[in-house]
């Protein structure tokens, strides 16, 4: 039986579906460690889901081959800002000039999406304010990674890289296909007041304190690394404290979650194609948070046991 999803529902879904099978995989695999550390096919595993601080120090030869530094986790965000930018853009001129999408977006919308692009159907206002605060969320991630981070000598998987990059291409595209999905058949788009609500308001709401947790996060954990001065003393790890790593071990990556979920309900909170997006970064985040949180334990023998993974008293 058919669930009625289109190619863009279809990739989250299956997105959301692999990395809930990572995090179960690796969860079970703590409980048989000699096993699992003979199979060639479980290193692999580990090392396609690790990255950064958590890449095991011992590796094959054959392995660092596919290597790429950590810190160009900026091309990430440098290939969004412009993308995404670009998509701002084409919308704006959409509801201002009237001016239709280029030809090649309209095609790769309607295979994505699953329907052709209906004439007289302007982008909508939830839809563009969600454009903005992706891009705006892009653009500090950019500026972080640039002059508040302060990488060591980490390393990330070939396709983790190619993953990240299309994975923000991807995201700026899921956003017009749901807006096509949503929007208005044919009909004028009703006045901007009347396509936002308490929903929407709540959203960026939500967007500015998880945005403001993030940052402060990643400045802590810059912190730890640089003397009064500003300048790196250290690349060494050291356990985090203060404020909400008082809580969880990565509030950055919870936070992360927490924009995704501000971007739902800024679309009206009830899109399924946005539940879809939020459900893979969720599993996401939680695989990412597992591995630095088992990483902090085993590294740090006095490292605080009240303090979970992710979502504070939960995980």
């Amino acid at each position: 039986m058919s669930l009625g999803l289109n190619v863009i529902e279809t990739t989250w879904l299956l997105l959301g579906i692999l990395f809930f099978l990572a995090v179960s995989i690796h969860t079970i695999s703590l409980y048989f460690p000699n096993e699992c550390e003979k199979s060639q096919a479980f290193i692999l595993f580990q090392d396609l889901i690790r990255y950064g601080k958590t890449k095991k120090s011992k590796r094959d030869t054959w392995l660092r081959v596919f290597d790429i530094p950590k810190r160009w986790f900026w091309h990430f965000y440098a290939v969004s800002v412009l993308w995404n930018g670009l998509l701002v853009v084409v919308s704006l001129r959409a509801i201002q000039r009237d001016e239709p999408y280029p030809s090649w977006l309209t095609d790769t919308l309607s295979f994505l999406a699953g329907s052709p692009a209906t004439h007289g159907q302007d982008p909508q206002v939830c839809s563009v304010a969600v454009q903005v605060l992706l891009w705006i969320h892009c653009l500090r991630r950019l500026a972080e990674c640039l002059y508040v981070s302060v990488f060591s000598d980490g390393v990330i998987h070939v396709v983790q890289y190619v993953f990240g990059l299309g994975y923000y291409i991807l995201l700026g595209l899921t956003v017009l296909c749901w807006d096509r999905m949503t929007g208005g058949k044919g009909s004028p788009a009703p006045p901007v007041l009347a396509q936002l609500g308490v929903v929407q308001a709540a959203g960026v709401l939500l967007f500015g304190w998880a945005s403001l947790l993030q940052h402060r996060s990643l400045i802590t954990l810059a912190r730890m690394r640089t003397g009064a001065s500003g300048a790196v003393e250290t690349l060494a790890h050291r356990v985090p404290s203060g404020g909400w790593f008082e809580l969880v071990s990565c509030p950055h990556y919870l936070a992360e979650l927490l924009i995704y979920v501000s971007l739902s309900l800024v679309s009206g909170g009830v899109s399924l194609t946005w539940g879809l997006v939020v459900l893979y970064v969720l599993f996401n985040q939680v695989l990412a948070a597992l591995l630095c949180h088992q990483f902090y334990r085993s590294k740090f023998e006095s490292y605080p046991q009240h303090r979970k993974a992710l979502i504070p008293f939960i995980l």
